[in-house]
């Protein structure tokens, strides 16, 4: 089988998270800036057999999408031209940042450990991607 990445798209960064080959486990993978994913993408997917590629979608409390959503439109417009058989799919990620910082907070890790912003990123692309293949 093929590996499946998650991605919490942010406006400066974004956290990684990638499936095992069966798809049955999810593991942090990386944080990068948002201006290196392609780039990051290109190498990975060179590397690794990834058939999918799943985006968090930020939205507010009433449903509405955020302004991060038409960033994500774009970069997958760009993500398609260099990997045109590559799936995409999109998975609702309220409250992920939050489930996040719990996860962090509940881990034992030291103070200096839990404000690494990038582990909270990487945390909350695993609970993108598990909520997706949940429901896959």
């Amino acid at each position: 089988m093929s590996r499946i990445i998650g991605i919490d798209y942010g406006i400066k960064k974004c956290g990684i998270a990638v499936t095992d080959p069966m798809q049955i486990i999810v593991n942090p993978l990386k944080t990068v800036k948002t201006s290196s994913l392609l780039n990051f993408l290109k190498t990975y997917i060179g590397e690794e057999n990834v058939s999918k590629c799943v985006f968090g979608l930020p939205s507010h409390l009433d449903g509405n999408p955020t302004y991060v959503v038409e960033h994500i439109h774009n970069f997958v417009t760009h993500l398609k031209k260099s990997f045109p058989k590559l799936e995409v799919d999109f998975q609702d990620e309220n409250y992920t940042s939050k489930e996040a910082k719990e996860i962090i907070l509940q881990s034992g890790l030291s103070k200096k450990q839990r404000q690494d912003k990038s582990r909270l990123d990487k945390i909350s692309a695993v609970l993108i991607l598990q909520r997706y293949l949940k429901h896959i």
